[in-house]
């Protein structure tokens, strides 16, 4: 969602197409498949300049640190993720409770946490946390505050009318 935001605001992607939109996530992944291997590869990383990446939150640390980034976190309720990746395997027909979700949710707080530490850490990561929920409930606000933290000129409007409430399908308590 983040990055169908930025591209309709202008800022372009970095993407390769490989990955196809899907039931999961019909808008598409935006994805660059060579950010997977960040902690044997960067060159690529030069291309990069002046597009938004994907970036997942594992490998935040393979970034290389002599230079700055600006990092758009979003941030969901632990049981609204644990049900989407529920409803993702079982779509997919693979097993879904290998795991429970008081562990999942476990592994994946103690995750969260080390990750937030550790850009907190690293004063060449610049974050804006977003709340997933207030993006859909209020995507020109959030338009707004990403635009101001990258300081470019993104059309807020664009960004705001890409964000599809009818995907916020695992919706918390």
């Amino acid at each position: 969602m983040l990055m169908k935001m930025l591209a309709a605001g202008g800022l372009p992607p970095l993407t390769d197409g490989i990955r196809e939109a899907d039931a999961d996530n019909p808008g598409g992944y935006y994805e660059f498949e060579k950010v997977k291997q960040l902690g044997k590869d960067t060159t690529w990383l030069e291309s990069a300049r002046g597009k938004a990446v994907k970036v997942i939150s594992q490998l935040l640390d393979q970034l290389p640190p002599n230079r700055p980034y600006k990092v758009v976190f979003a941030l969901r309720k632990m049981d609204e993720i644990l049900a989407s990746q529920r409803a993702m395997l079982a779509r997919r027909g693979q097993p879904c409770d290998r795991v429970s979700d008081a562990a999942m949710a476990d592994a994946f707080g103690r995750h969260l946490s080390a990750v937030q530490q550790w850009l907190a850490e690293h004063p060449q990561m610049e974050v804006l946390y977003v709340n997933y929920a207030a993006v859909l409930s209020n995507p020109l606000a959030t338009s707004h505050e990403i635009k101001d933290f990258l300081a470019l000129p993104l059309d807020v409007r664009q960004m705001a009318s890409v964000v599809d409430e009818s995907l916020y399908r695992q919706r918390g308590s």
